[in-house]
């Protein structure tokens, strides 16, 4: 099966399957300065004990270094919070896939009663009630009275701000760069041994649905897959590839946040989802490419 698997890859993959995060991308800054404070201010829950930035630490890689989060009154979640970082490219937000845009991924933990808890009209009634906040929205919004929608629009501006460009992977492909020759094994082993099948695009990931176990069943936690939106039995186990984007400081691991280390994570993906054990060498040449994925962090965040 390994020798399958060089070969394909070696057919299919002659050209770059990875592309540089731009330098930019457009958002309104207006708009992108009130959800920052929106991002990192518990008002938006119901306790007032988490904000977005809980479970998804800009010192963190925009995740959680937590298997699962942490919501109103202690309440457990289910999954593990995605990195935050980078989710403007993903074609699709959530594990599962079930919101189509970064709009309704906001919604999403606002909403849910074991994240943040709160429903529109009570968002509403908090945010009219702050003078920090009318005085905001209306020199942005040019109206005296907040809406729920122009939240979930000024969070989203600042989503799509929290890009991570300029990794040294980024600057390898623009020719500004070199890597390691550990590294370039790496990279080399990561194509040849078919984990870009996968891990590619702007985001290596974020762009395709894979299931966890492809070849040798994965025993882990179940949960919140496509199976839950689909109801199709070839569905159970399957979720978003995730991205691989400054994957040395997301850790823990994969949807259920099993895997504690990176090490961990690329032993376990390549056993179950390519079929084999990779070698000690090829575990250190592999994750020493996965470090140079590492990108800036988003200007907007910067001091």
């Amino acid at each position: 099966m390994r020798l399958f698997i060089l070969f394909i890859s070696t057919l299919l993959f002659a050209h770059e399957p990875i592309q540089p995060i731009p330098q930019s991308v457009p958002y309104d800054k207006e708009k992108a300065a009130i959800g920052k404070l929106l991002f990192f201010d518990p008002i938006l829950s119901k306790d007032r004990s988490v904000s977005c930035a809980s479970c998804h630490d800009p010192d963190h890689g925009g995740a959680d270094p937590r298997s699962v989060s942490i919501g109103v009154e202690g309440k457990r979640g289910s999954v593990n919070s995605p990195t935050v970082f980078n989710a403007i490219f993903n074609f699709k937000q959530f594990w599962n896939g079930r919101a189509n845009d970064l709009a309704q991924q906001a919604s999403g933990p606002i909403h849910a009663p074991n994240e943040m808890g709160m429903d529109k009209k009570s968002i509403e009634k908090r945010l009219n009630k702050s003078s920090f906040y009318k005085k905001r929205f209306k020199k942005v919004y040019k109206t005296d009275r907040i809406s729920y929608d122009m939240v979930i629009d000024a969070i989203v501006e600042f989503e799509k701000a929290l890009i991570t460009p300029n990794s040294k992977f980024d600057r390898y492909l623009r020719g500004e760069a070199k890597l390691s020759p550990l590294e370039q094994r790496g990279y080399r082993l990561f194509k040849e041994l078919g984990c870009i099948t996968c891990h590619n695009g702007v985001n290596l990931g974020g762009n395709s649905f894979q299931k966890m176990g492809l070849v040798y069943p994965y025993s882990g936690k179940t949960t919140l897959d496509r199976y839950a939106l689909t109801h199709k039995e070839e569905d159970k186990g399957v979720y978003k590839v995730p991205t691989l984007r400054n994957i040395a400081l997301t850790a823990p691991y994969f949807h259920d946040g099993s895997a504690k280390t990176l090490q961990e994570a690329v032993d376990k993906m390549s056993y179950h989802n390519l079929g084999f054990k990779l070698s000690t060498n090829e575990q250190t040449a592999i994750i020493a490419f996965l470090h140079t994925l590492t990108g800036e962090k988003p200007k907007i965040l910067q001091p």
